[in-house]
C-alpha cells in the first residue's frame, strides 16, 4: 500500500489533481490509468480550403496531465491542429472534444468561455499587447472575466513570479527582450492556471538560452500544476528534453532534472501530408523505422550542405554533460 504525501488531499498540498496524483502514486502512468475523460479528442477530422484537403481523418486524444509533441514538415497540418482545437477554425467531417465538450457545435460566446475557462495559447507571432505594461498584459485573460481587483492582482504577482518577470510589473511590454516577450506571453497563457495549454513553437525565433528557459517554464508547468499540452515543433531536440527532463518541487518555485530515462505522460506525433504518420511514445519514436520518422530524424543533408559533425540528442549512448542546478 502506498502512503499518500499528502493524506489531507490535494488543496491542503496546493497542488492540481494531476500534479497530486503523480506525486502520490510513484508516476503519471498511475494518473492514465485511472477512467478520465479526455482533455482533447479529435474524432476522425477532416479539413480543407479551396478543395485541397489539409488534414485527413485525424483521430487521438490527449489526456489529463500529458503533453504530446505533435512535429512534421512545414505545412504539413501542424498548426492547424491547434486552430482546431481552440475552435479557430470548423472542420469538414468529425468531432472535436474539449474536456467532454463538442466545440463543432458550440456558437462563438460558447467557445470564447471555454477558452477563458480550459485554454491557454501561445501562438508562433507575437501577441502581446505593445502600448500596454506587463502587469496589464499578464492580467487580461482574468480581468476579461470580471474577477475582483485583489485576486486579479495576486494571480498576476503569482504568475510574474513563475516566469521571472516579477521585477517588470510596470514596464511597457515593447521594451523587453525577445526572450522576455515569450515569457510574457507564457504568463498570459498559463494566468489562472487553465487544465489546457496549446503552444505553437513557443521557443522560434528565440536564441539557446532563451529557448531553453521556456522549455523548462513549460516542464514545470507539466510537472507541478499538471497541466495538458499540446506541443508542435519542428526542432526536433526539443522532444528529449522534454521527454528526459522533469520538474521537482522546491523553495524556489521548481528545480528541473534530468531524467535516466523517458518521463512518462510525454508522447510524439508525427503528422505527414494531412495524415498521422506516428503516434507513440518518444522511445518508439526514436527506434522506429518508419520513412516518415526516418526523414524528420535523420534528414539527408550533407549532397547539400557538406558533412557537419553535430550532437544526436536522441542517442541513447552519448555521453550527457552535468550542468548545475
Amino acid at each position: 500500500m502506498v502512503t499518500p504525501m499528502y493524506p489531507e488531499g490535494p488543496r491542503a498540498a496546493g497542488l492540481s489533481l494531476a500534479a497530486f496524483l503523480r506525486e502520490n502514486s510513484g508516476g503519471i502512468s498511475f494518473l492514465m490509468s485511472i477512467e478520465q475523460q479526455p482533455a482533447i479528442e479529435f474524432r476522425n477530422v477532416s479539413v480543407g480550403f479551396d478543395d485541397v484537403e489539409v488534414l485527413k481523418n485525424i483521430s487521438f486524444t490527449l489526456k489529463p496531465g500529458e503533453m504530446v509533441c505533435i512535429t512534421g514538415d512545414s505545412g504539413s497540418g501542424k498548426s492547424v491542429l491547434l486552430r482546431l482545437a481552440l475552435g479557430f477554425l470548423q472542420p469538414n467531417e468529425g468531432q472535436i472534444l474539449v474536456d467532454g465538450q463538442d466545440i463543432t457545435t458550440m456558437d462563438e460566446e460558447e467557445l470564447l468561455d471555454l477558452r477563458r475557462e480550459k485554454l491557454g495559447m501561445v501562438f508562433q507571432e507575437n501577441s502581446l499587447f505593445s502600448g500596454q505594461t506587463v502587469f496589464d498584459n499578464a492580467s487580461y485573460r482574468l480581468t476579461d472575466l470580471g474577477l475582483p481587483v485583489d485576486e486579479v492582482e495576486q494571480a498576476v504577482i503569482e504568475i510574474l513570479t513563475f516566469v521571472g518577470l516579477q521585477e517588470e510589473l510596470e514596464k511597457p511590454a515593447e521594451e523587453l527582450s525577445g526572450g522576455m516577450k515569450r515569457r510574457l506571453e507564457l504568463a498570459r497563457a498559463l494566468i489562472g492556471w487553465p487544465s489546457i495549454m496549446l503552444l505553437d513553437e513557443p521557443t522560434a525565433g528565440l536564441d539557446p538560452i532563451n529557448a531553453h528557459q521556456v522549455l523548462d517554464l513549460i516542464i514545470r508547468a507539466r510537472d507541478l500544476h499538471g497541466t495538458s499540452s499540446l506541443f508542435v515543433t519542428k526542432a526536433l531536440h526539443e522532444i528529449p528534453y522534454l521527454a528526459r527532463h522533469r520538474a521537482k518541487s522546491d523553495e524556489k518555485g521548481g528545480r528541473i532534472e534530468e531524467t535516466e530515462d523517458y518521463v512518462t505522460g510525454v508522447r510524439v506525433i508525427l503528422v505527414e501530408d494531412g495524415r498521422i504518420a506516428f503516434s507513440g511514445g518518444p522511445r518508439e519514436f526514436n527506434e522506429s523505422q518508419l520513412p516518415a520518422v526516418e526523414h524528420m530524424l535523420h534528414p539527408v543533408t550533407d549532397a547539400i550542405h557538406g558533412e557537419a559533425n553535430v550532437a544526436d540528442p536522441w542517442q541513447r549512448n552519448r555521453k550527457r554533460k552535468k550542468t548545475p542546478n
